[in-house]
């Protein structure tokens, strides 16, 4: 099975400190899974972010969820006990816990922001994708959502630039990339095709010892295999040892094939044009910064 919502770790959580004593969140964490029978692909799996797993994220929220509506005391660092709350809320509750449950607690009420239960919209009342995702989660669901969105604004931008606005935009990229140089070295390294495209060959190394043949094309059309090939006669032309190909439209899968073949040909196409203006601030602006913290466990350890 998958990792399970976080709410759907509140019981078992509850259920395995029953007997009252302290119990360390590595050993909660540990029982838990065996009673849910997860497998070790399954707590091996990970947010999208890289930086934590999905299992270790859910049940750190809904432990904090427990502690803030009392049902859990935190006397120490890692380590909880059940309370008299958390036994009566197992007794009030026969089946799951939901987030719902625990808005009988006005502590809980005051974590969330909430002054009353009938004022919030509880999680059995939201799409079950959102009921299943930790706080983090939706964020970065949301965060995913917004990136989406301006790729797509991005590369229509891009789309009806000018060729030698296309030009400029390319070289901004390739050196907000670390590659070429300066603005002013990329700049005359590159120069129009006559075809809606550009190329030339760019450094890859602040010395220029490792060079890149580049060849970048304003299309709508999809590119296939033949523009690659001859791509690839290019960049033995220019004595490159790797190339790169960008388009604004689509690779055909022959393309790819093709690419894949050779060896040393990256493909780009709109999509990861937009998405790397994105990573590396060209054509964009930060409107807003939300940062994230966690505890620093260390920090603590060390007092």
């Amino acid at each position: 099975m998958s990792v399970p919502d976080y709410q759907s770790l509140l019981r078992p959580i509850l259920d395995s400190i029953l007997d009252g004593e302290a119990h360390t969140m590595r050993v909660v964490s540990q029982q838990v899974s065996e009673g849910l029978g997860l497998t070790e692909g399954d707590l091996q799996e990970t947010l999208p972010s890289g930086r934590q797993t999905t299992y270790a994220n859910r049940l750190g929220w809904a432990k904090t969820y427990l502690a803030k509506a009392g049902a859990v005391a935190t006397e120490q660092r890692g380590v909880i006990r059940l309370t008299d709350r958390g036994r009566d809320l197992l007794a009030r509750v026969p089946g799951r816990i939901t987030q719902r449950d625990l808005m009988a607690y006005p502590e809980f009420l005051a974590f969330t922001g909430q002054r009353d239960a009938a004022a919030t919209q509880t999680a059995d009342t939201t799409p079950a994708d959102q009921a299943a995702a930790s706080p983090e989660e939706r964020l970065a669901a949301l965060y995913a959502e917004l990136n989406d969105a301006l790729a797509s604004e991005l590369l229509a931008q891009v789309q009806d630039l000018t060729p030698a606005q296309f030009e400029r935009l390319v070289v901004e990229v390739l050196v907000a990339m670390g590659y070429g140089g300066s603005v002013r070295d990329a700049g005359q390294a590159l120069g129009r095709s006559g075809d809606n495209g550009i190329d030339g060959v760019v450094k890859q190394d602040p010395l220029g010892l490792d060079r890149i043949y580049l060849q970048a094309k304003r299309w709508k059309d999809t590119v296939h295999s033949p523009e690659i090939r001859t791509f690839s006669g290019s960049l033995t032309f220019h004595k490159a040892a790797k190339g790169v190909f960008i388009t604004t439209s689509t690779f055909s899968q022959g393309a790819r094939n093709t690419a894949q073949q050779i060896g040393n040909i990256i493909l780009i196409d709109g999509e990861r044009l937009s998405r790397l203006m994105i990573e590396y601030g060209v054509g964009v602006l930060t409107r807003d910064t939300y940062r994230i913290h966690r505890v620093d466990s260390e920090f603590f350890e060390e007092l």
